[in-house]
């Protein structure tokens, strides 16, 4: 039978190399964004490279934290380093949406005082190059995630795919750009390349904003009501039959880390064996896992048994 520590090993070995793969195709598109931009004097390639860039540094920041988060806890660290991901989570996120911004206020501004006209020809094959790369390591990670299903993964698979689809709007507004002169809408040629930076900027916000609400909720410790009444249903049911009614649940969630503590009132003269103990934080733990889907070393279960009410 292989062990838990052996899976969990497994696991994060995994996730280290699916993050390592990562890290070294950003830093490729980022070199080829920043080089490519500004050689066609394309802010909005730029950004996108810069974008890379920001990532592939936070994502090797979120490759150290999976390094960590299997290892047993020390005196220092007494619970592990679950708590590392939600702010490796948040950290990328909060980087992103300023980045996004300010981008965003970047090409606005360059549209009002009248735009500029980049090399195109460049511009279209970058996000030709860029696009399929994007969509090539989205489809693979993707599948290999799904074996081991890990969030820092996860959040790395939702930013290949947003890539993906943002440079491929890139590649269609540089083909149009292409066609543009000699006919009306020749005009507006110049305001193509800051009006794809506005539109990149737009499309990219929502998901680093979704990710940095999920980030921080974890921080300040705020627990989703649907996890804590998932948590107590699966109480009450595991507690009822052994004539249990009135319990307490106490539960932080950070990472793939959930934590919960169960406060269970007995009778003044209560008195059981041992084992039986033993055995109903086992089905408590078994209940929990099936109600939320965290099991092995990423649950941390606590029940303590008291006959007064305001040790709960």
């Amino acid at each position: 039978m292989v062990s838990v520590d052996r899976v969990m090993k497994l696991r994060s070995g995994l996730e280290a190399r699916l993050l390592k793969v990562s890290v070294q195709a950003t830093l490729l598109i980022a070199a080829i964004g920043v080089g490519l931009g500004l050689l066609a004097s394309s802010t909005a390639i730029v950004f996108d490279g810069f974008f890379s860039g920001i990532d592939a540094a936070v994502t090797w920041l979120s490759l150290v934290v999976a390094r960590l988060i299997p290892l047993a806890g020390n005196r220092r660290f007494q619970f592990g380093f679950w708590h590392l991901e939600p702010l490796v989570l948040g950290l990328k996120a909060s980087l992103l949406i300023a980045l996004v911004g300010y981008a965003f206020v970047t090409s606005v501004t360059a549209i009002l005082v009248g735009g500029y006209t980049p090399d195109f020809g460049l511009g279209l094959v970058y996000a030709a190059v860029v696009s399929a790369i994007c969509f090539a390591m989205w489809a693979w990670m993707r599948r290999e995630n799904g074996r081991i299903d890990s969030g820092l993964v996860r959040l790395d698979v939702k930013a290949w795919l947003m890539s993906g689809v943002i440079t491929a709007v890139l590649l269609l507004a540089f083909a149009a750009a292409l066609v543009m002169p000699g006919t009306r809408f020749e005009p507006w040629l110049p305001y193509v390349d800051p009006g794809a930076l506005a539109l990149l900027s737009l499309m990219l916000l929502p998901l680093p904003l979704r990710e940095a609400r999920t980030a921080f909720l974890e921080i300040f410790e705020v627990v989703p009501r649907t996890l804590d009444a998932a948590v107590r249903a699966a109480v009450a049911g595991t507690l009822a039959p052994h004539g249990f009614t009135a319990f307490e649940t106490y539960v932080q969630k950070s990472g793939r880390a959930l934590f919960v503590e169960v406060a269970v009132l007995t009778e003044p003269d209560f008195a059981r064996p041992m084992h039986e103990l033993d055995a109903l934080r086992t089905a408590l733990g078994e209940a929990i896992t099936e109600a939320t889907g965290t099991e092995g070393p990423d649950l941390w279960l606590t029940a303590i048994f008291t006959a007064d009410p305001a040790q709960m």
